[in-house]
């Protein structure tokens, strides 16, 4: 399965001198930690979907091996994500990632992979609201049809002719700590400077 790393965002709610893709999390880009577990899973190519919003982070990736650079218009995450998914490159399913997942691991990414298996079906990767809470970090948004799960941004867009949506429930902590904001950036750095990463 092919992987999009979404890098388009401004970022505005983090309040940094960087573009948010670029912020670092120890000293590393956030957007360099997710290509890194993306390329330490069994995910085969790695696009990273850019826009005008972050000519820094298009630019950093263009440099970037083994990346491809697609850009958008940054109308969004799902506007963007569905111009993207017209191309004829990008064939579900694909495995869509958000580039404020610092924590991400290989490991992470093929557990979720491993739950989708062979199904057709589209997956929402969510977490508990209650493990963000325990965790310290900002929520942002939680499910429509469940508001005790907030999504990770880790997604499995599939078939579009197969109806099914599915939700993935997932306890690591790697998948719920999104950073969006400077609290969100300082609990992340403490966590990997922990677990010795």
């Amino acid at each position: 399965m092919d992987a999009i790393v979404m890098c388009g965002g401004e970022g505005s709610r983090l309040e940094s001198p960087h573009e948010k893709p670029l912020h670092p999390i120890d000293g590393v880009a956030m957007v360099d930690r997710v290509l890194s577990a993306l390329e330490e899973s069994r995910v085969d190519t790695r696009y990273a979907a850019v826009s005008p919003n972050a000519p820094a982070t298009q630019a950093h990736l263009e440099r970037a091996d083994g990346v491809r650079t697609v850009e958008t218009n940054g109308d969004g995450y799902v506007a963007d994500l569905m111009a993207l998914l017209e191309r004829p490159e990008i064939e579900p399913p694909i495995l869509t990632v958000a580039a404020d997942l610092p924590l991400l691991s290989g490991a992470t990414i093929d557990r979720v992979l491993a739950a989708h298996g062979e199904s057709d079906a589209s997956r929402t990767v969510c977490v508990p609201v209650a493990l963000k809470r325990r965790l310290g970090v900002s929520i942002d948004s939680t499910l429509e049809s469940d508001d005790h799960l907030a999504p990770t941004g880790v997604n499995i867009v599939g078939n579009a002719n197969e109806p099914e949506s599915m939700t993935h429930v997932s306890y690591d902590p790697r998948l719920a700590i999104n950073v969006n904001r400077r609290e969100d950036a300082r609990i992340a750095t403490g966590r990997l400077t922990s677990e010795g990463r």
